[in-house]
C-alpha cells in the first residue's frame, strides 16, 4: 500500500499549485514526490453544421511553438464541467452549443498532476462570444472532419488533449 506520510506545498500559482509528498511504498522504502495539483479542465470538440471541427491556433511557450488545439480551459474551483465548457468555447471561437454532450473524462498526466480533462462533444453551434482571457492570443480555425482526423494521423497535431478528445468524437462522427 502506498501511504502518504506528509505532504508540503512548495509552490502556489495562478493555474495549479505544487506539492511534495513524502509516500512510503509498498515495500517500506519512502520517497518524495512532487505533484501539480490542479482544479481539472474542458476541452470541447465543436462540430458546425457544415461538418467542421473547431479549433484554435495558439502559442505555447512551454512547448515554444504555436498548436492547433481544440478549444479547453480550467475549471474554477467547485465550477461544474458543463458550466466551464459553456463558457470556453463562447471565449476561444465565438460560439456557444446548443448540444453539449460528455464523451468522456481522463487524467492529462497522471505521473505527476491531478489535472483531470472532461471531453464534451458540442453541436448545434450558434454565435456567442465572449471576450478571450487577456493573456489569450487565439485564432479559431474550422476544419473539415475528414481533414481534422487526417492531420492527427499525420502526426501533425502535437496536443495531447486534442489527440484524445478526437479519439472519444470518433464514434460521435460519422462517417469520416
Amino acid at each position: 500500500m502506498f501511504t502518504v506520510e506528509r505532504s508540503e506545498q512548495v509552490f502556489a500559482g495562478r493555474v495549479f499549485a505544487v506539492r511534495r509528498d513524502w509516500v512510503r511504498l509498498p515495500n517500506g522504502q519512502n520517497t518524495a514526490l512532487d505533484i501539480i495539483a490542479h482544479h481539472g479542465a474542458v476541452a470541447l470538440v465543436p462540430v458546425d453544421a457544415q461538418g467542421r471541427i473547431w479549433f484554435v491556433r495558439q502559442y505555447r511557450h512551454a512547448a515554444g511553438k504555436i498548436l492547433l488545439e481544440l478549444p479547453a480551459g480550467t475549471l474554477e474551483p467547485g465550477e461544474a464541467p458543463e458550466n466551464c465548457a459553456a463558457r470556453e468555447i463562447r471565449e476561444e471561437i465565438g460560439f456557444a452549443a446548443r448540444r453539449l454532450r460528455r464523451l468522456g473524462a481522463f487524467y492529462l498526466a497522471p505521473g505527476y498532476s491531478t489535472e483531470y480533462l472532461h471531453i464534451f462533444l458540442a453541436t448545434d453551434l450558434y454565435p456567442a462570444p465572449l471576450p478571450q482571457d487577456e493573456d489569450e492570443f487565439l485564432e479559431p480555425v474550422a476544419l473539415p472532419i475528414e481533414e481534422a482526423f487526417a492531420l492527427a494521423r499525420g502526426g501533425q497535431m502535437e496536443d495531447a488533449k486534442t489527440l484524445a478528445a478526437l479519439l472519444l468524437a470518433e464514434p460521435h462522427l460519422r462517417p469520416l
